[in-house]
């Protein structure tokens, strides 16, 4: 199968929200953008459903909405329209699907580069309220996944002009990346340096203060010793020495990295440079094991509360 951007859809303003946000990433990647629609049967008409939250529900209900038949195929097929009229050079392409949400979702991730889904947005420290398909299918697709706010803008991921205004035309913010420089895995950084090169920003990588980078990568000297608890599960893999961050300056030489080692928490930290980010990233450790997957406590803190779109990357 073709590699896509694919995006989830159920017509609330998180999920038109995710549709620009993979829209603009499909346009950077030079891929096409899948819209899928899970239609998840339910005992009575309109009923709950972990896809479809009341945001969605009221909103379909207004167009009289409560199969996966026509009414539910003509509300994706405008949500496509209006993406080709934003993005007239951009392939996009359109599913319907009945079933349970997560399921059909994890099953269109396989494809995905990456897989984008909307959360419910709060403003301010609240951040992003993730809801539990969203957490469901992040915490078992071994691929990326991106999470956007209700509310996200193109604007957001760009730094301000002089004036103070918010807007495309100028460079984006850095992507920011949540790094066990000790144990650092490639699939992690190869994403985020790859989503840094995409947007011509610099990459800004937030590790655990108990490691020293080589010489001259920009690690302040005396940084604290680390007392704070293994966040294996939310900033890296286990791969081996530390120089794996070399290996990726060589292969994306044109990516400037900013490396930070702050004591303290590790998801206070990835929160506070979220609200200058553009896209934060973090890592979800792949387990085989009888309790399953997981999200590691990094992880969930930073998908509830980040200002910026979080991608989430599973490794081994």
């Amino acid at each position: 199968m073709p590699r896509t951007v694919t995006v989830g859809f159920d017509g609330s303003p998180e999920s038109r929200a995710a549709v620009e946000w993979a829209a603009r990433e499909a346009r950077l990647r030079a891929l096409p953008l899948l819209l899928v629609n899970v239609w998840e049967p339910v005992p009575e008409p309109m009923g709950r459903s972990p896809m479809l939250g009341p945001s969605a529900q009221q909103g379909w209900a207004e167009h009289g909405v409560t199969s996966a038949g026509p009414g539910a195929r003509r509300i994706l097929r405008d949500a496509a329209d209006e993406v080709r009229r934003r993005h007239p050079a951009l392939d996009v392409g359109l599913e319907q699907l009945t079933g349970r949400a997560t399921e059909e979702l994890l099953k269109a991730a396989v494809d995905a580069e990456p897989l984008v889904l909307g959360s419910h947005g709060r403003s301010g420290v609240a951040g992003l309220l993730v809801g539990s398909v969203g957490l469901h299918v992040a915490a078992h697709t071994e691929r990326p996944v991106v999470l956007v706010r209700a509310g996200e803008s193109a604007d957001d991921e760009h730094v301000r002009d002089p004036s103070g205004a918010a807007s495309t035309g100028t460079p984006f913010r850095p992507v920011v990346l949540g790094l066990d420089a000790a144990h650092p895995d490639e699939t992690l950084l190869r994403f985020a340096f790859e989503a840094a090169a995409l947007r011509k920003t610099a990459l800004r990588v937030v590790h655990d203060p108990g490691h020293r980078s080589p010489a001259g990568h920009g690690t302040p000297e005396g940084a604290a010793p680390d007392t704070a608890p293994d966040h294996g599960d939310a900033l890296g893999g286990a791969l081996g020495p530390a120089d794996a961050l070399h290996a990726s300056r060589q292969e994306f030489p044109d990516v400037e990295v900013v490396e930070e080692s702050p004591p303290g928490k590790a998801a206070d930290h990835l929160v506070a440079a979220s609200r200058e980010a553009s896209l934060v990233v973090v890592g979800r450790r792949v387990r085989h094991s009888p309790l399953g997957a997981h999200l590691g406590p990094v992880t969930h803190a930073v998908l509830h509360h980040a200002a910026a779109p979080v991608a989430v990357v599973a490794h081994s």
